[in-house]
């Protein structure tokens, strides 16, 4: 395998011109696509794993985009979605000797808040809420991967039901094609579309020629086929999912599966602490 080399303070310029290159604002998943264009990147760099399902260049990328929103080029409206701010459109690069007095100074800024630290290389990195959201999905991909085959596809089934799938079905155990199921997602309350999905705990990461399988499988059968699985998909496997002229099939890896299970609050459990905040000059104006 390829190793992914770029460090995370290496990747500051890279992902400051993916914004200014995708117009101010992106997805996690848009800039991480632009990155790998401007990078010029392999499948194989691409798809190097740090650890569970997590990618080096994502969670490098997730570091990047952390010590940028705190020099205030970047903010985040949304856990996925991030947009230059007012200085963030003025500054086009940030220079190799002030990255490093970045690094000291918030590495400093850390330190007074006691937070710990770790080395991964030569760079230093702070723990922050990133790193903590990472370790709990990993958790939480790590208990669906030791599931039992039909008890995944239960949890697939009740999962669809959960986004508004009528008429869900699991035909897995009747060798299907390769299909572990089927339903009907109904957009805006008139058209509809029938999707079969296929759910498998990976370890590893699924590849194009499984996503071939599948395509081969539901031809004629569905308008959109769904492919979850615990684990990864490869960079071809992401192409060969939306390949044009072909059935398009929309992928839910590990990590995706996660957010999901807890935005549902599916075995799940988020406890939001409450936040007091006071405001004087309404009683003043009484």
């Amino acid at each position: 395998m390829e190793e992914f080399k770029y460090k995370y303070d290496e990747l500051f310029n890279p992902v400051l011109e993916a914004f200014h290159k995708l117009g101010g604002s992106g997805t996690n998943q848009e800039v991480e696509e632009t990155v790998i264009e401007l990078l010029s990147l392999t499948d194989k760099e691409v798809d190097d794993i740090h650890r569970g399902n997590t990618t080096k260049l994502s969670y490098r990328l997730a570091w990047a985009r952390n010590y940028l929103k705190r020099l205030g080029l970047i903010e985040n409206s949304g856990r996925a979605l991030w947009a230059l701010t007012s200085e963030g459109l003025r500054t086009k690069n940030i220079d190799k000797n002030q990255s490093k007095t970045i690094l000291r100074e918030l590495s400093g800024t850390s330190k007074s808040k006691n937070h710990n630290k770790k080395l991964e290389g030569n760079n230093l990195i702070a723990k922050s809420d990133e790193l903590n959201e990472l370790t709990w999905e990993d958790e939480l991909v790590d208990i669906l991967k030791g599931m039992q085959p039909d008890a995944f596809e239960r949890l697939s089934q009740r999962f669809l039901r959960e986004l508004g799938f009528s008429n869900v079905e699991v035909t897995g155990k009747t060798a299907d094609g390769g299909i572990d199921g089927k339903g009907i997602i109904k957009i805006g309350g008139v058209l509809s579309f029938h999707v079969v999905f296929q759910c498998k705990r990976y370890t590893g990461s699924v590849s194009s020629p499984s996503i071939r399988d599948f395509r081969g499988a539901m031809m004629g059968r569905a308008d959109k086929g769904l492919f979850i699985t615990t684990g990864t998909f490869t960079r071809d496997a992401k192409k060969e999912a939306q390949r044009d002229g072909a059935t398009p099939i929309d992928l839910i890896d590990g990590n995706d599966l996660a957010e999901q299970l807890k935005n549902l609050r599916l075995g799940v459990d988020v406890k939001l602490k409450e936040h007091v905040t006071i405001k004087p000059e309404w009683f003043n104006s009484i």
